[in-house]
């Protein structure tokens, strides 16, 4: 399998270069050059499978000879084996038509743990082969961070630098992760937005003098292996509803695409998918772009929801780059264009690919608050905010009664204990594993939102090539 960029000029790589690379060098992000595709037949004969055996049928079309199908297996027998549940992501029924896949029974409590956990040992696997240490840089709006950090704390030939934007993370959020004192973890506090220290991560990338001194890599869902490790879970709750021989639809929080891209890709490898249903918050770029046209950003708004508090989706570009009929110089140009205004309009190609499958539904808070009611009314389950507003996107959706909706329930609500609380007059518990984690000693550092700042603390503290 190779790997492509969505700008057309970077090389073309196989799944480890793509894997270590992260992001491409001509600023475009990597996608397989073609879908692998499942009959209908072989979709039946994976039904019943445990997850990390799912996981191994699912992913080694793109691992190509990368990795042996035992080694692959090995590896998410190893990842998924860390998770609080036994199905991994187990599914729960709300009412005759909505069910819950339930994401958060990883380490950090959310659904980042899924791809996060298979990534940082992806990273040792490929680290082990020889070559340079690598530098991890990233950006969190909160549960990637903590999920990251967890997934290569203490291991060899790595070094990881979050970057989360100062008081815009809850408090669980940042003290997962900046109570993990590893020594090659090193937490960044950011003066600024989420899209502030993303755009810093991106242009690191592009940064000459850094890439020539270190090999950096990244964990965001700019990473492809990560969105690979991410389709798995649309196949899981797929086949315990009836797939392949009945379609269902998926109701997904979103705020950098990365999650609902992932069911974009299941639907192409055949997965019956009758809609994606982008759920966002009042930071609403892609519900205005699905349904306008319009993917022009404005300011971020902080809500009880910060991981949605984005303004720049930056998985969008592979869609866009896919319903656009893969034309790389060309996605290249209208990309440049957006990076230097912050506003484009969807082509009529890109707009009509996209409404084949997805559909868009925007929640303010009152409307948060309320699906967080709902599902404790109804059913006695507490969803965290970002959860909760897929499932106001769902309920919104119009999809026949006769086909499940499956909202992807990405955290577990004890991370936003203030806003479940005071919708539902619950206060959920952390669970024993994690129960100790105020008591925990901090590390952190704090920088203003400036490039200068953030790349020379890096180049401080990395360990360079060679």
């Amino acid at each position: 399998m190779e790997y492509v960029s969505t700008r057309g000029s970077a090389p073309a790589l196989n799944f480890e270069a793509a894997t270590l690379a992260g992001l491409a060098s001509d600023g475009g992000l990597y996608v397989p050059r073609e879908w692998p595709r499942f009959s209908a037949e072989d979709i039946a004969g994976m039904a019943g499978l445990p997850y990390a055996a799912l996981a191994q049928r699912i992913m080694q079309p793109f691992v190509g000879d990368c990795l042996t199908p035992e080694r692959l297996l090995e590896l998410t027998t190893e990842a998924y084996g860390r998770f609080a549940h036994n199905a991994v992501t187990p599914l729960k029924q709300l009412d005759e038509q909505q069910w819950l896949l339930e994401l958060f029974h990883g380490p950090t409590l959310a659904f980042k743990d899924v791809a996060l956990q298979l990534l940082g040992l992806l990273f040792e696997e490929f680290l082990g082969r020889g070559g340079d240490p690598l530098t991890i840089v990233g950006a969190t709006s909160g549960d990637t961070g903590s999920a990251a950090i967890d997934a290569v704390a203490g291991r060899a030939r790595v070094d990881i630098f979050m970057l989360h934007p100062k008081g815009r993370v809850s408090d669980v959020q940042r003290r997962q992760m900046t109570t993990v004192l590893a020594p090659n973890v090193h937490n960044i506090a950011i003066e600024g937005t989420f899209d502030d220290a993303q755009a810093m991560v991106k242009r690191m990338f592009n940064d000459s003098a850094m890439t020539s001194r270190f090999s950096i890599g990244a964990v965001n869902s700019i990473n492809w292996a990560r969105l690979m490790a991410q389709v798995v879970y649309y196949f899981a709750a797929a086949l315990q509803l009836g797939a392949p021989h009945r379609k269902v639809a998926f109701a997904v929080p979103t705020g950098n695409f990365g999650d609902v891209f992932a069911g974009y890709v299941a639907a192409q490898m055949g997965l019956p998918i009758e809609r994606l249903i982008v759920a966002t918050n009042v930071n609403d770029i892609l519900h205005r772009a699905l349904s306008t046209g319009d993917y022009s950003a404005g300011t971020v708004t902080p809500t009880a929801a910060p991981s949605m508090d984005i303004q720049v989706s930056s998985n969008f570009e592979r869609l866009l780059f896919d319903v656009g009929g893969r034309d790389g110089a060309a996605l290249a140009a209208q990309m440049a264009g957006f990076e230097a205004s912050k506003a484009m309009q969807l082509t009529n190609q890109q707009r009509e690919g996209a409404a084949r499958l997805f559909t868009s539904h925007r929640a303010d808070p009152d409307q948060m608050t309320q699906a967080i009611r709902w599902a404790w009314d109804a059913s006695g389950e507490l969803l965290d905010p970002h959860t909760a507003i897929g499932l106001h996107a769902a309920r919104a959706a119009g999809i026949d009664p006769e086909v499940p909706v499956v909202t992807l329930a990405t955290a577990h609500p004890a991370k936003f204990r203030d806003a479940v609380e005071r919708a539902t007059g619950q206060r959920p518990t952390l669970p024993t594993r994690i129960g100790d984690l105020f008591e925990r000693e901090e590390r952190l550092v704090e920088l203003p939102g400036d490039y200068a700042a953030i790349a020379d603390y890096i180049a401080k503290h990395a360990v360079a090539r060679g």
